[in-house]
């Protein structure tokens, strides 16, 4: 990865703000779909996808790219919004999410979308998925990286300490888990329903590496994922801490926008039902015109 200047930053932040954008947009047209976390998650997605990974969205098979897998499925608005972004397809097909036919399923399907490498949907699968490919990738002596996108509400599943218990055994390095750390689940908080503390003691338990960060700060992000890389003897866990519903005054921090789009509820604190989409993209237009005039 190149050094990042200062405009570097601003403009990975300037696709972020357009790619939260979307995720409403995109999730206004479905009339379903999550909208916390992919809004929480997009500065991470626009550090990978602009910045960080190596891969062609023109020739999505190449067998050099590193590879994305996302866990957490639920969260694809914000994985759809940066892939069109960066041209794996028309951003018009935006608006076909979850609809029949469409692509863009609800959780992502590997056969229906290039750019995809694994479908996902039940929780806790991903990172199983993720020791397969980097214990793959180590035996024909491939030298791409493994990327797993997992969240803190999927670590209530037994099969994903599994997984990290094989990634230590197996000492891989060309694992790097970011874990979206954002204390919310669609019944409430993280710390009430099913608290993980201590979480990165458990972790460092199984021989992992632990880097914590700030999630929604792009330039920490990148820093952290830099020095994950200079790591030879064991996996990687990089803990995002984010901001469900970032960008998004009334939805930041708040669990009831872990599984529901703008307009289908009334919720209290919000906007009333029909000028939630509005409100927020008003939001995210002036934080964009901000960024856009910054020194």
């Amino acid at each position: 990865m190149t050094e990042l200047t200062d405009q570097d930053v601003r403009d990975l932040e300037i696709k972020a703000n357009t790619i939260r954008e979307l995720i409403i947009t995109t999730l206004i047209e479905a009339g379903s779909g999550h909208s916390g976390g992919p809004l929480g998650m997009a500065d991470i997605f626009a550090s990978f996808y602009f910045h960080i990974l190596n891969h062609k969205p023109e020739d999505p098979e190449w067998d050099g790219r590193d590879r994305l897998i996302l866990s957490n499925g639920h969260i694809c608005p914000v994985r759809y919004a940066t892939m069109a972004l960066s041209g794996y397809f028309p951003i018009e097909e935006l608006k076909t999410l979850r609809k029949i036919n469409s692509r863009l399923q609800g959780h992502p399907h590997r056969g229906a979308l290039p750019g995809l490498e694994t479908t996902s949907g039940p929780l806790g699968e991903g990172l199983s998925q993720a020791v397969g490919m980097a214990l793959s990738a180590r035996l024909d002596k491939k030298d791409h990286y493994i990327y797993c996108l997992t969240s803190d509400g999927e670590h209530q599943e037994g099969s994903i300490w599994e997984a990290a218990m094989a990634a230590g055994k197996y000492q891989l390095s060309n694992l790097i888990q970011v874990i979206d750390y954002n204390n919310i689940q669609i019944d409430g908080n993280i710390s009430d329903e099913m608290p993980l503390e201590p979480f990165v003691d458990k972790y460092r338990a199984f021989n992992w590496e632990v880097l914590e960060v700030d999630g929604n700060n792009i330039r920490e992000f990148i820093a952290s994922v830099e020095k994950a890389k200079t790591i030879r003897d064991k996996p990687i866990i990089i803990v995002a801490h984010t901001i469900p519903g970032k960008g998004v005054s009334f939805m930041e921090n708040d669990y009831r926008w872990h599984g529901i789009p703008p307009d289908i509820e009334d919720v209290s604190g919000a906007p009333p039902k029909g000028e939630q989409a509005k409100k927020a993209l008003e939001e995210l237009r002036v934080i964009g015109e901000r960024l856009q005039h910054a020194e």
